[in-house]
């Protein structure tokens, strides 16, 4: 396991301050269009744009059970790539009819990539050399934008509301306390200065490529990927928490996780990998299930069968 370095920014905090403070400064202006193309007979299905700081217009899919709420939330923090869908590729569908879902596209990706297109490979290392120009502090505060979005409508319950994704499941809910529970899988943001060396896969290994061209800037980036290192973000979750992490040996298995989840303010469990996105994927709909006291576990059909 990799011993993980370096410490927590002095500044950390008001560098967070200065970003939620710029983002409350821009009216969110919601602009939101019903598409019925992905409309079903339980749920509705909308677009909605929001503008985060820059000022730079996001894209979010939103879904909305038909009946009587307020209904629990599912928000969905973005994979790493392109392309962002209504609900993540492998989940049920059929989660829309319980839950509000709301599948935020931040700068870069697809619907939110005017004027800016990201590159896949290449976002990661997109302005690291200095931490007030690093494309992850726009991206974290369209994260925070559309959790206020999300929070603030009269469908949601706001004692349920789950953050379901990558590191930014983590980050937003550090930075926005309405998040009630998460559901993360760290890959990019844990330690990845210390991580990133001892591995050649992708996205981490952009890192490793952006500091083979740029060999001069190694103390930029590691003091620019401070200021996004779960590490630093833990104690202000307050959140219940489900870490799932890689399995046995891999660079982010559960004991490599184990400091992480310590450090989270919030109850916290971790669920080590058993080598099939079938069983991980049981694992954390039905943990997400107890917490919010629903009756039955959101599965795809070919999981129930």
């Amino acid at each position: 396991m990799t011993t993980l370095s370096g410490a927590r920014p002095q500044d950390f905090n008001d560098y967070w301050q200065t970003a939620l403070a710029e983002l409350a400064a821009l009216p969110a202006a919601p602009e939101v269009e019903e598409i019925p193309l992905r409309a079903t007979d339980f749920a509705t299905a909308y677009g909605v744009r929001l503008t985060s700081i820059g000022p730079y217009r996001i894209y979010a899919y939103l879904s909305i059970p038909r009946g009587n709420g307020p209904f629990p939330a599912r928000y969905f923090l973005p994979r790493y790539g392109s392309v962002v869908d209504l609900v993540p590729q492998g989940t049920a569908n059929g989660q829309r009819r319980e839950y509000v879902t709301f599948s935020i596209g931040v700068r870069g990706q697809r619907l939110a990539d005017q004027p800016y297109a990201a590159s896949f490979p290449g976002l990661l290392t997109d302005g690291i050399g200095d931490p007030a120009t690093y494309v992850y502090r726009g991206i974290l505060a369209d994260c925070c934008r559309g959790l206020e979005y999300l929070a603030a409508r009269p469908e949601v319950d706001g004692a349920r509301i789950a953050a379901i994704g990558p590191d930014l499941a983590l980050t937003t809910a550090a930075l926005c306390p309405q998040i009630t529970h998460v559901v993360c899988t760290p890959a990019l943001l844990y330690g990845a200065a210390d991580l990133a060396p001892h591995t050649s896969a992708y996205p981490l290994e952009e890192i490793n490529d952006y500091l083979r061209r740029h060999p001069s800037r190694r103390e930029l980036v590691h003091r620019t990927l401070s200021y996004f290192d779960l590490r630093w973000f833990a104690p202000q979750v307050n959140a219940t928490t489900l870490l799932m992490a890689g399995a046995d040996g891999a660079a982010l298995d559960a004991a490599a996780l184990d400091p992480l989840a310590q450090a989270i303010a919030g109850p916290t469990e971790v669920h080590q990998s058993e080598h099939s996105g079938y069983k991980d994927g049981v694992y954390s709909e039905e943990w997400l299930t107890r917490q919010f006291g629903m009756a039955e576990p959101s599965l795809p059909p070919h999981w129930q069968s």
